[in-house]
């Protein structure tokens, strides 16, 4: 593991952090000031968080400084994630500060009690620095006639960071943060990580409470983390579930099944892609994996249940609203959820049953896999100055199946583009099998070695 003097404290991650404030090598609140000046030199370009939460974060960082005095001086070991910034989501209520979801209809709703989430993470003694971006309601696209602008990608702001976890993702990837919380419906969290070059972390279904969180679809809304590394996952899921920390899998013996199809028939991803995905299929094979290709239902089937049962679920949510007052919604989101308008009951639950039949022939393909190895996004992300290519490639991905399933997922970075961009692969586990999936990524990120920061030299 990498010790403080080896890394400044905006690379250092969840694991390096908690060594370093049990052993007295960093306190909490000198990590915390470090990260607010980089929030303040860097954040007026990116716009990752909508409220930075300052005074409140000073407070409980010097508090966790106390914590750790009393340990060292033989006191009671504080837990595990005492001291480490995090951010949420704004759709994430956080007691006394507005949960937005980035909508002029919401402006003004003060959270009268934190989100579950937020309330394990304070039981954990984390910091809280601030609200994070999100596209609005974490539905439609990046837009400008918000409350306020859209997150930008710290690798090139002149490029989306994707969504709707955007400001997750910017936040992790430019150093602001060692930990951010998003929501994941149809692939929300991993397409930011994917997109900003960190790790997007998906547990399975109701893993992680979604109370306090404003649903979208509350059948495939999953709450999931943001992180550095893999390891930085396992720390926090770990600490949160009060599960163990799962070991680096060894891979041989693995086996893992390569999805190929979704990024070669079923969609066409870019060369750089398909290198990666390849590239990953052989250390893990080099490693003893039995990696063999196997086959799922075409992305498009996946992509239309979700669609149906995501706008189905919708509507009821905001259909007052939309009767109401629809001028006050942004115009991707407006357009977005008055779909549910108009959909046929029949259609919906024909929806919901191929649902089920997607979840049990992804079941029945795990009593032959243990890991799943397929893409994440299929390029990288569009420029900002080209709302149509970024209309069309946010749907170039294969992370929804794992929303209709609610199997536990993973975007792990694996490398840059020609032009600079973050590339990444994903893997899925059966159900329950978070610590096998993470074992597993932590094992495939030390063979690919450390993943690059963003030069942030805009």
């Amino acid at each position: 593991m990498d010790r403080a003097e080896d890394l400044p404290a905006w690379r250092m991650g969840i694991a390096g952090l908690a060594t370093a404030f049990r052993s007295g090598e960093l306190k909490p609140s000198v990590v915390l000031q470090d990260l607010l000046d980089r929030i303040d030199r860097y954040d007026p370009t990116l716009n990752a968080f909508v409220r930075l939460t300052r005074d409140r974060a000073l407070v409980e960082a010097r508090a966790a400084d106390a914590r750790f005095a009393a340990f060292q001086s033989g006191g009671t070991e504080p837990p595990a994630l005492c001291g480490i910034p995090y951010g949420v989501k704004d759709i994430i209520d956080v007691e006394g500060l507005p949960t937005t979801c980035q909508s002029h209809l919401l402006v003004d709703n003060v959270a009268s009690s934190d989100a579950d989430i937020v309330r394990m993470l304070k039981q954990e003694g984390a910091v809280i620095v601030g609200k994070l971006a999100t596209h609005e309601f974490a539905n439609g696209l990046p837009s400008f006639d918000l409350p306020f602008p859209p997150a930008r990608n710290p690798w090139n702001p002149e490029h989306h960071p994707g969504g709707s976890s955007s400001g997750a993702g910017t936040a992790v990837a430019a150093g602001f943060l060692p930990l951010a919380i998003g929501s994941d419906t149809g692939g929300s969290v991993r397409h930011p990580a994917s997109a900003c070059g960190v790790v997007g972390f998906k547990p399975g279904y109701e893993r992680l409470p979604v109370k306090g969180v404003f649903p979208l679809s509350p059948t495939l809304d999953h709450v999931g983390l943001v992180t550095h590394t893999a390891e930085d996952a396992d720390s926090a899921y770990a600490a949160l579930t009060g599960s163990r920390r799962a070991a680096e899998r060894p891979l041989a013996g693995l086996r893992v099944g390569y999805v190929r199809h979704f990024h070669t028939t079923d969609m066409d991803a870019i060369e750089d892609v398909a290198t990666a995905l390849d590239m990953a299929a052989t250390h893990m094979s080099a490693s003893g994996a039995d990696v063999t290709e196997v086959f799922l239902p075409p992305l498009t089937t996946y992509f239309a249940v979700n669609r149906v049962i995501l706008h189905a679920e919708a509507w009821p949510i905001h259909r007052n609203w939309l009767r109401e007052t629809p001028s006050a919604y942004g115009r991707a989101t407006l357009e977005s959820l008055m779909v549910g308008a108009f959909l046929d009951p029949t259609a919906v639950t024909a929806a919901r049953g191929l649902r089920d039949r997607l979840r049990n022939e992804m079941t029945a393909l795990f009593d032959n896999v243990d890991l799943l190895l397929c893409a994440s996004s299929m390029e990288p992300p569009a420029r900002f100055d080209d709302p149509e290519e970024t209309a069309r490639t946010y749907v170039r991905q294969a992370r929804t199946p794992f929303n209709i399933t609610g199997f536990p997922a993973l975007t792990l970075p694996f490398g840059l583009t020609g032009e600079g961009h973050p590339l990444s692969i994903q893997l899925a586990a059966r159900e329950d099998a978070e610590d096998l999936l993470l074992g597993a990524a932590i094992a495939l990120e030390k063979l690919r070695g450390p993943a690059p920061a963003p030069p942030m030299a805009w």
